[in-house]
């Protein structure tokens, strides 16, 4: 049996019993789980093997790629700008980035940026590895990129391309990258460790992924794509494999969308790479352990205790309110059609994410590929960070971040 480290507050030990069973029946190999609840953190476990090549076991500041779970927390700093009337959402793009509004992108708003319905979710031509990591080749890319739909009029995934162009409102108007602007207003304020660019000192910390092709067979992996309950939206086996043919071909939008930007992310070693974890990329190398996910998403519902002796709240409720406002409807252009909801750059408890045991209905958060989740429920005051290596296939989690959830709502509501 593996052995659980960390501390439950009184009232959340059903949350240890969920931990402890995604590692009895197989479904973690190394993870950590963390939730604040009313700006006081009730829970921060961890457990099992970082490295499984090693044997170097998950420690209390083990690291993770979580992958998209970073547009969470992009979102965060596009949001506090907003909060801070240093940036309109609805105001189009090229009010900060005047480069922007080439080839018919004038009228594209922050919003559509942030909702995803920018049409932006690739980029034509090829760039290379070394310049995907340069920053300023992509910038480029997208501002000569024509949209692939009218922008505003539906949302797809922009999976990769949802960093760099959030990305760079918030250096526009800020001065600082994405990293370094999170950095400095709201991760190191709050004493949490989440980089979008990792220093070199921290690299020895990050936990190695496992990739779900080592665990899981296709069919395996078929069933696990879709909800945190292991649904997938409705549709069959077979229906689901005609979609994702054409879908995952090397002309379709869930392909191109993954490889973006012109490829340069196509291959899966590169996520392993130092040189990718030092990077900035705002939509998917954020690296952090659970405790400061839930730290950052606990400050945005309520107030957290910081280092310093003060409290800092991300997100006021107004502009929180603003934040999880629905901004689509309908199916998802890239992500196989199916029926994910955004707000100003948060998924919201909707669509097939909707359930009880990701909170209420103003709940909202961020899954990664793999497994990992930042989420928050606002009116529980209530926000929660899981990281893990041992990757399964899906858009929205998987059934260990539901039975973590679960088990972490349900004893908030009891606390309520």
């Amino acid at each position: 049996m593996t052995t659980i480290d960390g501390s439950t507050a009184p009232g959340f030990e059903a949350v240890r019993e969920a931990f402890q069973t995604n590692f009895d029946d197989g479904s973690d190999v190394g993870a950590s789980f963390a939730a604040y609840h009313r700006g006081e953190k009730v829970v921060d476990l961890w457990g099992g093997v970082a490295d499984t090549r090693t044997g170097r076991p998950w420690a209390e500041d083990t690291l993770a790629l979580v992958y998209s779970t970073t547009k969470g927390v992009t979102a965060m700093c596009a949001n506090k700008l907003a909060q801070e009337g240093l940036l309109d959402v609805e105001a189009p793009v090229a009010t900060y980035w005047p480069e922007f509004a080439q080839a018919g992108k004038g009228d594209v708003t922050v919003a559509d940026l942030l909702s995803h319905r920018a049409g932006l979710a690739w980029t034509d031509g090829s760039l290379s590895f070394e310049e995907a990591l340069a920053w300023d080749p992509v910038i480029e890319a997208l501002e000569r990129q024509a949209p692939t739909w009218p922008p505003g009029t539906a949302h797809g995934y922009h999976a990769t391309t949802y960093g760099w162009l959030v990305g760079e409102v918030v250096r526009r108007i800020s001065g600082r990258s994405l990293g370094t602007y999170l950095r400095d207003e709201i991760a190191g304020p709050l004493g949490a460790e989440f980089y979008v660019g990792l220093p070199a000192s921290e690299g020895h910390r990050v936990a190695r992924l496992i990739s779900f092709l080592e665990s899981l067979g296709s069919g395996q992996a078929l069933q696990a794509l879709g909800t945190g309950t292991g649904s997938v939206a409705g549709l069959d086996v077979a229906d689901l494999l005609e979609h994702a043919g054409a879908y995952l071909a090397a002309d379709g939008p869930l392909f191109k969308a993954l490889s973006a930007p012109g490829g340069a992310l196509s291959d899966p070693e590169a996520w392993d790479d130092p040189r990718l974890h030092a990077a900035e990329i705002p939509a998917a190398n954020g690296i952090c352990d659970a405790r400061s996910l839930a730290c950052l998403y606990g400050a945005c519902v309520s107030d957290v205790s910081t280092p310093s002796g003060g409290t800092l709240r991300i997100l006021t409720p107004e502009q929180l309110d603003r934040a999880v406002r629905p901004q689509t409807h309908g199916p998802d252009l890239v992500l196989l059609g199916l029926d994910i909801q955004w707000g100003l750059g948060f998924m919201l408890n909707r669509g097939i994410i909707s359930s009880e045991g990701f909170g209420g209905p103003r709940s909202f958060g961020h899954f990664g590929m793999g497994g990992s989740v930042g989420w928050a429920d606002p009116d529980l005051e209530l926000g929660m960070g899981y990281v893990m290596n041992k990757m399964e296939i899906g858009t929205t989690g998987d059934t260990r971040s539901f039975r973590l959830t679960q088990a972490c709502v349900d004893a908030a509501r009891r606390a309520s």
